[in-house]
């Protein structure tokens, strides 16, 4: 296995979606060491695990496997210990400590956590409703909206937008810019739903630079310069002063940052 380049093996009886979250937090503790994922999910069978145990001791693989099925489980231990494949068990332990804790057997049942409840379908038609309301593309979004994001370009209105969408709330977003009247809805929307997104005038400089270069396109074009940018700023300033709206800077945030700011704020209101 090489120094720079590990494969660990996501092995799940149900999609595989919690031991990849799980690797992909710790191999961040690791840059820049590359850590390459392989989920192999739905096993559910003896000789699935055999075929994934092949394709591990074959270069040489790390083993992380969520089994919550025990015959999978026990199977998994015992094959990988005899053929000395480095295995980490996310769930096993845990599971048998809170059924001591407990006093009762787990359900042993995989994919529990994706059962397709009214919070999923939530989640989908919030995310949905993102999408179709982004950047004031309709702005009758705008009231129909449990949160309307507004900035200017390049403050993570639409980043935010899905990630809060994940959380159920239904959100629009609506860029300000000096030479466009904002949309007539966004001054009659309850100013408690709407969130201002400032930054400053340095980091944005920044933030659009990095853009002009991804589009190859010249760094000094007026859109990154730093009085284009200090003219948006101020008018988007004063079009939320206008609103009354509770307003974030999110100078150096990422965006989950700002998108808990955003649901505390939510919740005390």
């Amino acid at each position: 296995m090489s120094s720079e380049n590990v494969t660990v093996y996501v092995v799940s009886d149900s999609a595989g979606d919690t031991g990849e979250l799980a690797v992909r937090a710790a191999a961040a503790q690791f840059h820049p060491l590359h850590v390459h994922i392989r989920r192999v999910g739905f096993i559910q069978t003896i000789e699935a695990i055999d075929a994934v145990l092949d394709m591990a001791a074959s270069d040489h693989g790390i083993l992380l496997y969520t089994l919550v099925i025990p015959r999978l489980r026990e199977y998994m231990n015992e094959r990988a210990a005899a053929r000395g494949i480095v295995t980490i068990d996310l769930l096993g332990p845990l599971i048998d400590n809170m059924e001591r804790m407990f006093g009762r057997p787990s359900r042993h049942e995989p994919g529990l956590n994706h059962v397709l409840d009214a919070s999923y379908f939530r989640k989908v038609e919030a995310v949905e409703f993102a999408v179709r309301y982004d950047d004031a593309r309709d702005v009758t979004g705008i009231m129909k909206a449990d949160l309307v994001l507004t900035g200017v370009s390049r403050t993570s209105k639409t980043p935010l937008s899905m990630v809060l969408a994940h959380k159920t709330y239904k959100v629009a977003n609506v860029p300000l810019v000096p030479e466009l009247v904002p949309p007539r809805e966004l001054f009659l929307v309850n100013p408690r739903k709407v969130i201002g997104l400032t930054i400053r005038t340095d980091a944005l400089n920044a933030i659009r630079k990095e853009r002009l270069k991804a589009l190859g396109l010249p760094d000094s074009a007026s859109y990154a310069t730093t009085a284009r940018i200090e003219q948006e700023l101020e008018y988007a300033s004063q079009i939320m002063k206008k609103i009354g709206c509770f307003v974030i800077d999110v100078s150096n945030k990422a965006v989950e940052e700002t998108a808990s700011l955003i649901i505390e704020y939510l919740e005390k209101e």
